[in-house]
């Protein structure tokens, strides 16, 4: 900036001299010295000005992307099973196809020294959220430690934090999606990250935190706080083309029951089922909410076929439920106490340089401790709540550009087979409910 200060002073100089050579002042019409120094001043400060507003502009980022996309599912909706709960949610009454904007997502990232703020919107015809709301400060000599506050990712496993705009299935696995809703939550998180440089140190990182454990959207609603933690790992293989990231995770939490009626599984007319405890003392005590995980990621550069990887993820707990469902406990109607278990698989190759091959099979138990013919057998209490899917996913990728992908994904989704006895709601799942669902989705992403 001092440059273009002496420029421009000896511009006017230069140019000036003719003036400055007249008796006076006055008589040339002309400016003074001293004015001319001050204009020369002046403008150097407005340009200083405008430095310092772009260097802030700098520092500001802005990044988005949409999801629209078609749907088509193998059956008529309605209130007797879920169609398509795990692809972006259920299909109204009467209804087997449907236009939505799955994500529409504006991020804005600002990025000074040692912290930055984040907050991002979702967009969509269903109204205006927030997923993003955090700062993130980094320590100024190591630059390995850093701590986040706000609403952001849980830091468990790899599909949470895997950006809905990279991932390669429309949706998450359906554990992912039953015991994370929304994948966010609120609270304080440390991160351990140092570069390549500082050696086996370098090789591993680690994020934990402490959370309400109600979501990202939600407001506490006990005085427990959840601990949630990832340890993972990196070990590249530059030589042969192959990198490996892998990690294991740790949720430990606890709901509190606003009921006295709290429900575990026991034995129940000589099988498994629903032993409810009324007792006095259910009322405001606390249950626990805990997973343990593990996941790895393979990457392959093949010199014959192109890039491919290869996935997996696999967690389980012990899942506070309600009667009606797998949803998480979250302060209403009876606690029904559940171990679970699920995990996913992907493999994805590139096929040269725009289109991509996938192939994704994901499993969720919502009750280990039972088989399908246990469910509908008279009074043991287990509903559609406890049935396990698994789910086969075939879909192909194209690359328009950098910014626009097209997906083409087709979900073959397996329920268990409940008892042959089963009335009620229960009936349509004696046999594999026709629930598959194709999904059509365009991306632009900046």
């Amino acid at each position: 900036m001092k440059q273009w200060v002496l420029m421009l002073s000896a511009a006017v100089l230069l140019y000036g001299a003719p003036v400055f050579g007249q008796d006076s002042d006055e008589e040339s019409g002309g400016d003074s010295s001293e004015d001319i120094g001050s204009k020369v001043e002046a403008m150097g400060e407005s340009m200083l000005e405008m430095k310092s507003t772009l260097d802030a502009l700098k520092k500001l980022k802005f990044s988005g992307y949409v999801q629209a996309q078609y749907q088509m599912a193998d059956t008529v909706g309605n209130s007797l099973f879920p169609v398509g709960s795990a692809s972006a949610g259920t299909f109204g009454s009467n209804i087997d196809n449907r236009f939505s904007v799955r994500r529409g997502r504006l991020k804005a990232a600002y990025t000074a020294d040692y912290a930055q703020f984040v907050l991002q919107f979702d967009v969509t015809e269903k109204g205006l959220g927030i997923k993003d709301a955090y700062t993130t400060i980094t320590d100024p000599w190591l630059r390995g430690f850093s701590l986040t506050t706000g609403v952001f990712n849980r830091p468990f496993g790899f599909e949470i934090g895997y950006s809905s705009s990279q991932r390669e299935s429309p949706e998450r696995a359906r554990f992912t999606q039953t015991l994370f809703p929304g994948e966010r939550d609120l609270g304080v998180q440390l991160g351990v990250s140092f570069d390549e440089e500082e050696g086996v140190l370098g090789m591993f990182n680690l994020r934990a935190g402490i959370f309400n454990g109600t979501g990202g959207t939600a407001v506490e609603n006990d005085n427990n706080k959840d601990f949630i933690g990832r340890l993972g790992m990196q070990l590249p293989f530059s030589d042969i083309g192959l990198a490996v990231d892998g990690g294991v995770s740790v949720y430990s939490g606890k709901v509190t029951s606003r009921s006295a009626l709290v429900y575990d599984f026991g034995t129940v007319s000589g099988g498994p089922g629903l032993v409810l405890d009324s007792s006095a003392a259910n009322l405001n005590a606390s249950f626990d909410r805990s997973y343990v995980g593990a996941d790895l990621q393979l990457y392959y550069d093949s010199p014959l076929l192109g890039g491919v990887s290869l996935r997996g993820e696999y967690v389980t707990g012990t899942h506070p439920g309600v009667p009606s469902g797998s949803a998480v406990y979250s302060g209403s109607d009876a606690v029904v106490n559940r171990d679970v278990s699920g995990y996913y698989v992907y493999f994805v190759q590139n096929i040269g340089l725009v289109n991509q091959l996938v192939v994704k099979y994901d499993v969720f138990d919502p009750n280990t401790k039972v088989e399908g013919s246990d469910i509908g057998k008279s009074s043991n209490g287990l509903s559609a709540a406890d049935i396990k899917y698994s789910t086969i996913g075939l879909g192909w990728i194209f690359h328009w550009n950098a910014n626009v992908k097209f997906t083409a994904f087709y979900e073959i989704v397996k329920n268990e087979e409940v008892n042959a006895a089963a009335t009620s709601k229960l009936v349509p799942y004696k046999s594999d409910v026709k629930d598959n669902v194709f999904t059509l989705r365009a991306q632009y992403k900046f």
